[in-house]
């Protein structure tokens, strides 16, 4: 039951929904009530699949951005885009950061970065941020 909460979680944190799974890797790790890979498979798991649902959002944002409930505004959209295509595909390991990361898996979706370069990118940059939590948390960082 705490690893299918701990993907919802991470699931969340990466959509355009506030969300965050942090606290919720980082009390895992800290109880030791489930090995560590597990732990860092299912939240790598679920942020990545938040990812995609951002990306595929992307890819009909041209048409949804002006809607009111879309929750990316045309302007940030225009905005990330931008910075996408300025820093390319490898903007992409930055995926973690607060406040950047979910528009910019949008703005990769909406700018046809192809999925199996985006599924690459977004797994190396969400999986190393939870490893790097998960040391610290265990003393290891």
């Amino acid at each position: 039951m705490a690893l299918s909460g701990l993907f919802l979680a991470a699931f969340l944190a990466a959509t355009l929904i506030p969300a965050q799974s942090e606290l919720v890797l980082a009390v895992m790790v800290g109880s030791g009530s489930h090995p560590v890979w597990a732990v860092l498979a299912v939240a790598t798991t679920g942020n990545v699949l938040g990812s995609v649902v951002n990306w595929l959002l992307g890819r009909g944002a041209a048409e949804l951005s002006g809607r009111r409930w879309f929750p990316v505004s045309p302007m940030r959209l225009a905005q990330v885009s931008d910075w996408y295509r300025r820093w390319g595909y490898w903007s992409l390991l930055a995926a973690w950061v607060p406040l950047i990361g979910d528009p910019l898996t949008l703005a990769a979706g909406a700018l046809r970065e192809p999925l199996w370069r985006f599924l690459c990118l977004v797994t190396i940059a969400k999986g190393g941020r939870y490893v790097l939590l998960a040391a610290a948390v265990l003393g290891v960082a």
